[in-house]
């Protein structure tokens, strides 16, 4: 899979290791009148990140304990459930969020976090078949996505 671009944000100094994946969330009420805000607020709130680089730069913070570190961030790989027959290295997909059945041992991969519901994904790789049983009758591939 080829690397994603990089960016650089901002994230509490006790997260800011490299490999740490995270899920934004988005700008919280303790942001409002912070002079690099914008800094830690350029993410795209749901999407799933991985810290690929540590800087030295600290600011000061008053949401995270122990100020705020600048990290170097990509879209982390998602890995998700789909069905089978949806699972061809590069081929874009819409995931079905529909899946109400939240008490399946496959749930958090047939709605895994990360995934923006509507947007469209690439499937980075085949992880290989499930031995999951659907209970909705679909046959299932372990896949590696991304947005597209």
């Amino acid at each position: 899979m080829a690397e994603s671009k990089t960016k650089v944000t901002l994230v509490g100094t006790v997260m800011a290791k490299q490999g740490i994946e995270f899920i934004y969330e988005g700008e919280v009420a303790g942001c409002d009148t912070c002079k690099v805000k914008k800094a830690c607020n350029n993410l795209q709130i749901g999407r799933k990140y991985r810290i690929v680089s540590v800087r030295t730069t600290h600011h000061e913070c008053m949401v995270h304990l122990d100020s705020a570190t600048a990290v170097e961030v990509i879209e982390a790989p998602i890995t998700a459930l789909i069905n089978a027959e949806m699972a061809i290295v590069n081929s874009k997909i819409k995931l079905d969020l529909s899946c109400k059945k939240s008490d399946c041992r496959s749930y958090p991969l047939c709605e895994p976090d990360g995934v923006v519901d509507g947007e469209k994904y690439i499937v980075v790789s085949v992880l290989g078949n499930t031995s999951d049983i659907c209970e909705k009758g679909r046959a299932l591939k372990r896949v590696e996505i991304k947005p597209s």
